[in-house]
């Protein structure tokens, strides 16, 4: 499935490092103070990095759960935004329902990968033709820097028409 004009716009306004740090810092402020970044953005994938920094640290000189959640979750919202970028529609969409498991420590620079984007685009026509609102559980998998298993979050979404 091609993207159209508008969302191809918004996946290459986010994999342009100093655009996306400036959508970050205007739509979503504590994602800029936290250090989250944007590792890339395409059809069906969407990762997120984020490296300790004393200011997104927990007491145990570890990445703060909050901060993993954000980045997590980013990576799943990005190809949802991506996907619902439409000249003529406009959307609502919503977290629903959030299940993460915490399995190592992340410290150093850690990545949140997606490969969900086919699931949102399937959810965004399935919207589109009944017209009534759409909910799809979406997984972020986070690594550290020797790519063990940091966390796995799972998302739901609900997509409408408004």
């Amino acid at each position: 499935m091609p993207l159209t004009k508008p969302q191809l716009k918004f996946q290459k306004m986010v994999n342009h490092r100093i655009l996306f740090s400036m959508f970050l810092l205007i739509k979503l402020p504590a994602a800029w103070i936290a250090g989250v970044k944007i590792g890339r953005l395409e059809t069906f994938t969407a990762e997120v990095r984020i490296k300790l920094k004393w200011l997104n640290q927990n007491p145990f000189k570890s990445i703060y759960f909050a901060v993993l959640s954000m980045s997590a979750e980013m990576s799943t919202g990005l190809l949802c935004m991506m996907y619902v970028q439409d000249e003529k529609q406009k959307w609502s969409m919503l977290v629903t329902e959030v299940h993460a498991v915490f399995k190592k420590k992340a410290v150093g620079v850690n990545r949140f990968v997606c490969l969900d984007g086919e699931k949102v685009a399937h959810a965004i026509e399935t919207a589109k033709k009944s017209g009534e609102p759409v909910i799809v559980s979406l997984k972020s998998i986070g690594y550290d820097a020797m790519e063990r298993e940091i966390a796995e979050f799972d998302f739901t979404w609900s997509f409408k028409l408004k």
